[in-house]
């Protein structure tokens, strides 16, 4: 991840290719342990079908941590692009060695995830700095040589294999540790980009493999690969990754942050002005691709699967002297508004040096799972709704309903154009009022109580012929 500005379950060597959770494991079970048959049409049907839990998932919880959370400094950047009177590469690099966070619970993680109505988790396994969060066999620099002494995604994967939740990995391909991806004589300041040029870098690739590969068969079911190449991302021979993880893991997905097509994109720290379609490559932070996306419903097989990944405050790490966290409200709100382009939402959380969850990020989260235990059948299992562009609301949309998401409660009631379906029934999600409906060719009005039932989103199912 950049910088941001402010405003196992399974033990075996045997390659793990069962997905878990609904579709996940009911998929996994009657496809992927079949051999991928090498035709275009069973191309393009498993690659749908091997996306649909992720579809409906709609929120996830992603999960920066390392020794960096001591210093209450950002991960991995601060030796990449340091900041005058900022924490030196060298008081960085021995972070680990003070790094014992006795109070994590795994489970008590998952079940803040659960409580929040978080669907899947992303942890950072490594991240640019090269500080593996798990026992990898090919470095040193890792949490069991740490006074902690054990592999935190050990306990984490069978954490989420006991809860049925879906479990990614974020895996960092730029390494600042590695002498192979770059001469480590100098700062990492100074060639952080990489050097692909210099002889020792094949050697940097298949390490990555062999990194990869401890991930994908000694964790259980890895739900999806969160690479994040940073620039010239086809340095690291994307489809050779591919071929890797399709062969030890099929069901595992992967993004867009890898030099080759992913099977969904990312934007960062911000939400797409429209639906993301295919052909338009996101680039991380960079917002210029706002002027390519439209307003207009794409056709369904147009659709690019998307993600927005966010902060809850300024930083993805723990960071005891950032303040700045985002609402309830606005969080719902963001996640309303992703789900209404049929994107999925990652919100982050930074665990503190000992391993908890700081209480600010805790409150957030369980009023964010309070809303969604009364609204989640407007976000969960939906997609991009019919209605787009209209001020004040968004819509997702399901089989034969449509959602319609009230940021801005009328003083009468709500109208709303294009509806191109007959409505047959309106009520509110958080009373159950059923409500007055008109409808003309080119108009529905829906008689609305007073005040808003929601103070952060107030939900109206309709349900269509």
């Amino acid at each position: 991840m950049e910088p941001q500005p402010k405003p196992q379950a399974m033990s075996s060597s045997k390659p793990a290719v069962g997905c878990h959770r609904r579709e996940f494991l009911r998929f996994g079970g009657a496809v992927c342990t079949l051999p991928l048959l090498k035709t275009f049409a069973w191309s393009l049907i498993f690659s749908h079908e091997r996306t649909a839990w992720y579809r409906n998932a709609k929120f996830g919880m992603f999960i920066h941590w390392g020794p960096y959370s001591l210093a209450s400094v950002e991960a991995s950047w601060p030796i990449m692009v340091p900041k005058p009177g900022g924490i030196t590469q060298t008081e960085y690099t021995k972070l680990w060695k003070r790094f014992n966070p006795a109070k994590f619970d795994a489970h008590a993680l998952v079940d803040l995830a659960r409580s929040a109505g978080q669907q899947y988790m992303v942890f950072t396994t490594k991240h640019h700095d090269g500080f593996c969060m798990f026992d990898s066999a090919y470095t040193d620099y890792k949490i069991t040589n740490t006074p902690y002494g054990k592999d935190i995604v050990r306990q984490l994967a069978d954490a989420a294999l006991d809860a049925g939740m879906p479990l990614g990995f974020y895996y960092s391909p730029p390494d600042m540790h590695h002498p192979a991806f770059r001469d480590t004589s100098k700062l990492a300041s100074a060639n952080w980009r990489g050097e692909p040029m210099r002889p020792e870098w094949p050697l940097y690739l298949d390490y990555m493999q062999l990194q990869l590969s401890e991930l994908l068969t000694r964790y259980g079911p890895v739900a999806l690969i969160w690479f994040d190449g940073l620039s010239d991302q086809e340095k690291y021979d994307g489809p050779r990754f591919v071929d890797l993880i399709h062969r030890l893991q099929p069901c595992t997905l992967f993004n867009d942050r890898l030099g080759v097509p992913g099977d969904y994109q990312t934007p960062e720290q911000f939400i797409p002005s429209g639906i993301p379609t295919k052909g338009i490559r996101f680039n991380a932070v960079d917002t210029s691709v706002q002027q390519k996306l439209s307003s207009a419903l794409p056709k369904e097989e147009d659709f690019q699967l998307w993600e927005t990944c966010m902060t809850i405050n300024n930083t993805w790490a723990y960071n005891a002297n950032d303040h700045e966290f985002k609402s309830a409200q606005f969080l719902i709100r963001s996640l309303v508004e992703v789900a209404s382009r049929g994107g999925n939402f990652l919100l982050n959380v930074g665990p503190q040096p000992d391993g908890q969850i700081q209480p600010e990020f805790q409150e957030r989260l369980r009023a964010i799972g309070e809303w969604l235990s009364v609204n989640g059948d407007s976000i969960y299992g939906t997609t991009y709704g019919p209605i787009q562009g209209l001020a004040g609301i968004r819509t997702t949309g399901k089989a034969n309903r449509i959602f319609i998401h009230v940021f801005d409660w009328p003083n009468s009631a709500l109208e709303v154009g294009d509806v191109k379906v007959k409505v047959l029934s309106a009520r509110l999600l958080a009373t159950g009022q059923r409500l007055n409906v008109a409808q003309t060719e080119d108009k529905l009005k829906i008689e609305l109580p007073q005040h808003a039932p929601d103070p952060n989103v107030t939900t109206i199912g309709l349900v269509t012929l």
